[in-house]
């Protein structure tokens, strides 16, 4: 009969789960694995572009054999080679593209007999990346610029593509604006040959100064295989956290594919990791692009949101997850009892106590772009659910003046105009942003937002991805960072030549905070205007000197577009020095979820980064990078709220401390951090060369509560109960390497 009713209540799903959305009170016994693996089997062969390259290589075959058209025949064999690609099959696209090689004339135009030639030249370099980056990965795989362990031991792939590329350079009726991709692929081939840049004909050459850092930030070694973490997979979030309450950081990732299994790592106490899925209960919970954390019911162990769906359009009615963590190593998928059951594509969500009652409530936003789909009118951009302090949630969206369209890409709460009311940002993929202020007032009650965009100056970029709330000038107010996300290949070798007054496309905003409910666009100034292509991101503070730097995952679907990921330092809040390259940290692989945290009680944060593609083929291996330490000090907190939501998200945090002779205030908002990628929500707040906390100042969420602390040790980790007096509390010890 149990298992009647849950292959029922899947059916029920995948037939009209539109139904599903409009539950009032989900049926407590809703099984998310069962209705995730239903909704997988159901999608079709063109459903997901995503995915299922073998059957649409098939369909392509079949379609072959009855086109006669030549130039319809010569795009078939084109899509199929690219489907090669996806299937992680490259010898199968060779095989193609040779064959259609053969088959040109001289009559065919100039256009399509370099295409062939360039798709033949990427199947190769893919050919090369596949063998050695992927199959044969160590530390400085695809690391740029690539040189050490990085250089191919199978060197046809790379052989090849450069003599291909070579040859379209050379060649007079080569595209100019091709050419710029395939110069850059040709510098890249010649290191990955270990040539590079002695090799590469000088009219082609990308000088290696272009890739120099900024400043020196040391060098941060990825270390994940060798804590434990071997972990292979597409596009994903990640989550860095303490879900067990040791006092060390676990580790939860996910990939966006419909049969991803997501994973669990817990910290063993060394600083390596456990693979631990099964054990905490996780099996059959697959999909995610995009994950974060949150204590919803106050009980003082963090749970886990999972959204679902993203960039599927109407193939994305995926439920999202909602995992109670049962305090004993163990998570509960409790969506349809807590109320927040839909099904929508998204990737983006936020949680705050928007109300002030002590409970943290969620924002969703989703992507309905009704230019591309004729979804229902009655379809929701978004909800914002209420939380009934039961462990159940109500949607308040349609009462709250929160109005949307469009994609939306992310969202972030932030108190910006510091007044003690979390306040909503969202990031619209080809609409304006939007700033929605909060207006408080009723506490516990149903909360009213104001659309305050043009007052605040701050809907660009009109393509944007990513974004955050945070201080990075240690004024006191929060500062806006959204990133842009429209940039082809050329145009970003463009700027990397020099020519950035022709390189087209969108550049981040970073929006300083004119302490008047207006915001100014200082990215020139801070030199971040480059065009970064940024997905996964987040900030932390590399050298623990109190100013906030941030990690930006780059990179598109294509998998032409490598480019390497980004690490910005922040040079006291003026500016932001690019330190990708002397820090360790410019993979070419597709970059997303993104966490900053002290894996191994070294007193310094770690980067951890979840890598890898969309497509099923373009996968790769999440990193760790190992800070080697800087020397500064730095202060840990684990905040317990009485009348604020259980770990104080949205806490504002003010040190004062002598730092070099000077002194200086340094500010922390309690949360996860940027939109995509989570790291915890115990505070880690460098203090530079700071010898002594002479303040410490918390103003608690809800309640309002400031206290103020003197005279604190550096380098230590305080329990901090709202009202109480801190609490030094050790390091928990690290146990011994296994």
């Amino acid at each position: 009969m149990k298992t009647r009713s849950l292959i029922a209540i899947a059916a029920a799903a995948v037939a009209a789960i539109g139904a599903v959305v409009a539950l009032k009170r989900p049926r407590p016994r809703f099984d998310m694995p069962a209705t995730l693996a239903a909704l997988a089997d159901r999608e079709g062969v063109w459903d997901n572009q995503w995915n299922r390259h073998d059957e649409k290589i098939a369909d392509l075959a079949t379609a072959l054999k009855t086109e006669g058209d030549p130039p319809k025949r010569f795009e078939l064999k084109r899509e199929m080679a690219r489907q090669y690609l996806y299937a992680d099959k490259p010898e199968g696209a060779l095989t193609v593209l040779e064959q259609l090689r053969n088959e040109i004339e001289p009559s065919w135009p100039a256009a399509a007999v370099e295409a062939v030639k360039a798709d033949l030249a990427f199947a190769y370099f893919r050919l090369g990346e596949v063998q050695n980056c992927s199959s044969d990965h160590n530390p400085d795989s695809c690391l740029f610029p690539i040189r050490d362990r990085g250089v191919h031991r199978y060197r046809l792939g790379a052989s090849e593509a450069a003599r291909l590329y070579t040859e379209l350079l050379s060649d007079a009726h080569t595209d100019p604006e091709n050419a710029l991709s395939y110069r850059w692929l040709l510098n890249i081939s010649y290191m990955t040959l270990g040539q590079y840049p002695e090799k590469v004909p000088a009219k082609w050459l990308i000088p290696p100064g272009t890739f120099n850092s900024d400043a020196d930030v040391g060098r941060f070694r990825d270390v994940a295989a060798e804590k434990g973490v071997k972990e292979f997979g597409q596009a994903g979030g990640v989550i860095l956290e303490d879900f067990d309450n040791d006092g060390h950081l676990d580790l939860m990732i996910s990939h966006m594919g419909v049969r991803d299994q997501m994973q669990y790592f817990h910290n063993n106490g060394d600083g390596t990791f456990t693979r631990m899925t099964e054990q905490a209960g996780l099996k059959g919970i697959v999909g995610g692009l995009n994950m974060l954390q949150a204590d919803y019911d106050n009980d003082g162990c963090i749970d886990v949101l999972v959204l679902r769906g993203a960039w599927l359009h109407d193939h994305g009615r995926f439920p999202n997850s909602l995992l109670h963590n049962n305090c004993d190593g163990t998570f509960t998928d409790v969506t349809a009892k807590a109320g927040v059951l839909s099904a929508m594509p998204t990737q983006a969500a936020a949680w705050a106590d928007v109300n002030n009652d002590g409970y943290l409530d969620l924002f969703i936003g989703n992507e309905v772009d009704r230019q591309k789909v004729q979804w229902p009118a009655e379809t929701k951009n978004f909800e914002l659910f209420l939380n009934n302090r039961d462990g159940t949630f109500t949607d308040v969206g349609p009462a709250s003046g929160i109005e949307l369209e469009g994609m939306v890409k992310a969202a972030a709460f932030g108190d910006y105009d510091n007044d003690g009311w979390p306040d909503l940002y969202v990031s619209i993929l080809g609409r304006p942003n939007r700033l929605f202020r909060n207006l408080g007032g009723s506490r516990g009650g149903v909360p009213k937002f104001a659309d305050v965009t043009a007052k605040a100056g701050v809907a660009e970029p009109i393509t944007s991805f990513t974004c955050w709330f945070f201080d990075y000038d240690n004024d006191g107010w929060p500062d806006i960072f959204v990133s842009g996300y429209l940039a082809t290949l050329p145009n970003i070798v463009r700027e990397v030549l020099g020519d950035k007054a022709h390189a087209q496309g969108e550049r981040p905003r970073l929006y300083h905070n004119n302490h008047d409910g207006t915001f100014t666009d200082v990215s020139r100034e801070a030199r971040l205007d480059q065009l970064l292509l940024t997905m996964g991101a987040n900030y932390g503070d590399l050298d623990n000197d109190g100013y906030l730097d941030l990690y930006l995952g780059t990179g598109a679907p294509p998998l032409i577009t490598l480019v390497p990921n980004r690490m910005f330092r922040n040079a006291s809040g003026r500016y932001f020095e690019d330190v990708t390259t002397s820090g360790g940290f410019g993979s070419l692989q597709k970059g997303h979820g993104v966490a900053f945290g002290d894996i191994d009680h070294s007193g310094n944060q770690d980067v951890v980064e979840e890598m890898g593609g969309a497509f099923t083929s373009d996968k790769f291996w999440t990193a760790i990078y190992k800070n080697p330490g800087h020397g500064n000090h730095w202060v840990k907190l684990r905040l317990t709220g009485v009348q604020a939501n259980r770990f104080a998200v949205g806490a504002r945090i003010r040190a004062v401390v002598e730092d070099a002779g000077k002194r200086r205030e340094i500010f922390y908002t309690v949360g996860s951090g940027g939109s995509f990628g989570a790291q915890s929500l115990r505070p880690h707040i460098g203090l530079g060369r700071a010898t002594v906390i002479e303040l410490l100042e918390i103003r608690w969420p809800g309640s309002g509560l400031v206290q103020q602390f003197q005279g604190l040790a550096v380098d230590s980790t305080y329990d901090i109960r709202e009202g109480q007096q801190p609490v030094k509390v050790p390091e928990p010890p690290l146990r011994a390497s296994r």
